[in-house]
């Protein structure tokens, strides 16, 4: 996370796009995207330099020619601003578009870049900024890219909301991503949890990422992710190379209009927020997905969609909206049936109704659940998560110190105190031992198993209130005779009061 003079830095270039005429967030997010891009590719071509200078062998396909030497960061960055401009106007963009010989996704994303920064001065400045933070480090450069995601706060218009880090975190914690993954986001937006997916192995699994297969396959097979906006795919791709991901499979796709045959059974680990805007046209739906599911909810279409990705074995952690654990409709019915019935269903993790504003009060849960085509669904656990560390309400402050707050905070365990403010190491922890002492809960705490004949008897509902038990407390008052004879009391002092007040004043 930055912090101080790093984030005001990075808020002043905001906000001068801003005054400078470009207004829409995911337009400047893209102009700093490209400008990113550049500077990155300088670096790549610096340190390719370096070792042809050590070993005297030229660089057989360097990014830039000598007669594009004008074109890389650190020589465009130290002209006049109005020279600069024209440069990357009429130099790098073109230069962007023509990267057809690279065949990496970013360069694939690239093709259509448009150079919008209205003036020389303001292109100056986001140069200034940019060269100054230092980005050897993959974490600066992610945060500075997470710190400008977290401000297009249009992202949720269309029913794409921008997953808060910390929940991610949770999601990925309780599937534990391993080297050998194969992982999927079927409408990934910025990648953010391709992004948070890939710190999570680099940091658990770094000894299994030193072989040079291992790390092959990190880098280039490993992260799958579809969207069928062209700037969320350039967003999201520059999001993975900023962490470290060299070329990770981002590919426009309509998850729910294409068949999914060619991606069918493919990955073994899906993790997703789906935008569940509302329906669909039927007849644009693929008939792959109609075969699962007979509907034109989004959401249900995600969940036929998934099922379909996921290899035999393969386990998803999906956020849904409230209505898919309780609808009614026979579309909502019959999917649940085939999530407890046919695969195995783990748990339902009841989130709090705030967790996505300002963008949206929408009340969500994540499902848990593997594929398995014969069942095997046995206790469902449930947990109430009622505090995720931060205000429910629009402003979403911090309600403890930065490094109390996620899922594994820093330090000792939460006290009862924290822990009302911050669930979340709570949830990790009990979700672990599902198959142990969680079995024995009471259904009046905030977690609890219920067995999967009983979910079958309440047509497959999963709401976390149909199975919860709530202790009312008896609470003993006086009797109303007493009450009213205390009133006739009180009644007869006041008439006393106000006969001896009018015999003074007579």
């Amino acid at each position: 996370m930055i912090t101080g003079e790093l984030k005001s830095k990075v808020g002043r270039v905001w906000d001068a796009f801003w005054s400078g005429g470009i207004s829409n967030p995911l337009e400047v997010m893209e102009q700093i995207t490209y400008l990113l891009f550049v500077k990155r590719l300088d670096e790549l071509q610096t340190v390719r330099d370096r070792r042809a200078n050590a070993t005297g062998r030229p660089d057989p396909a360097p990014f830039f020619s000598a007669e594009q030497q004008d074109l890389r960061w650190q020589n465009f960055k130290v002209r006049d601003p109005e020279i600069m401009y024209g440069l990357v106007a009429e130099g790098v963009f073109p230069y962007l578009r023509r990267m057809g010989g690279d065949a990496s996704t970013y360069s694939h994303h690239m093709k259509d870049a448009r150079f919008t920064i209205p003036g020389a001065n303001l292109l100056a400045k986001v140069v200034d900024l940019l060269d100054e933070i230092s980005m050897e480090s993959s974490d600066t450069k992610g945060d500075i890219y997470e710190y400008l995601l977290a401000k297009i706060a249009s992202a949720g218009q269309n029913g794409q909301f921008r997953t808060p880090r910390h929940i991610i975190d949770l999601m990925i914690e309780m599937t534990r991503p391993g080297p050998g993954d194969e992982i999927c986001d079927p409408a990934c937006g910025t990648a953010g949890f391709l992004v948070q997916t890939a710190s999570y192995v680099k940091r658990t699994h770094r000894d299994a990422l030193l072989g040079a297969e291992q790390r092959k396959h990190f880098n280039e097979s490993m992260f799958h992710g579809f969207d069928f906006d062209s700037t969320m795919l350039r967003i999201g791709s520059m999001n993975m190379l900023l962490h470290g991901v060299e070329n990770p499979d981002i590919r426009h796709r309509d998850s729910l209009a294409e068949s999914a045959a060619s991606e069918s059974e493919r990955y073994s680990l899906i993790l997703a927020n789906p935008p569940f805007a509302g329906s669909l046209d039927y007849e644009s739906t693929a008939k792959d997905l109609q075969a699962i599911v007979k509907t034109r909810k989004t959401e249900l279409l995600f969940l036929a969609l998934f099922l379909r990705l996921l290899k035999p074995g393969g386990r998803a952690a999906v956020i849904v909206p409230d209505g898919v654990v309780f609808g009614s409709t026979k579309a909502h019915k019959e999917l649940r049936r085939m999530l407890v019935e046919e695969q195995r269903l783990q748990a339902v993790v009841k989130l709090p109704s705030g967790v996505f504003k300002p963008y949206a009060g929408v009340s969500t849960a994540i499902l848990f659940f593997t594929r398995t085509d014969s069942g095997g669904t046995e206790d469902v656990w449930f947990y109430d998560v009622r505090a995720d560390g931060l205000s429910l309400d629009d402003k979403r402050n911090e309600l403890l110190p930065t490094d109390r707050l996620g899922a594994r905070p820093a330090g000792a365990a939460l006290t009862e105190a924290e822990h009302a403010k911050n669930n979340l190491p709570d949830v990790l922890a009990r979700w672990f031992e599902r198959e142990g002492s969680e079995r024995a809960r009471a259904r009046t705490e905030q977690s609890f198993c219920v067995p999967k004949a009983e979910i079958a008897a309440h047509g497959y509902d999963l709401s976390l209130n149909r199975y919860k038990e709530v202790v009312h407390e008896e609470i003993e008052t006086r009797d109303p005779l007493d009450i009213l004879a205390d009133l006739e009391r009180l009644e007869e002092e006041i008439l006393k009061g106000t006969e001896e007040l009018k015999g003074m004043l007579a």
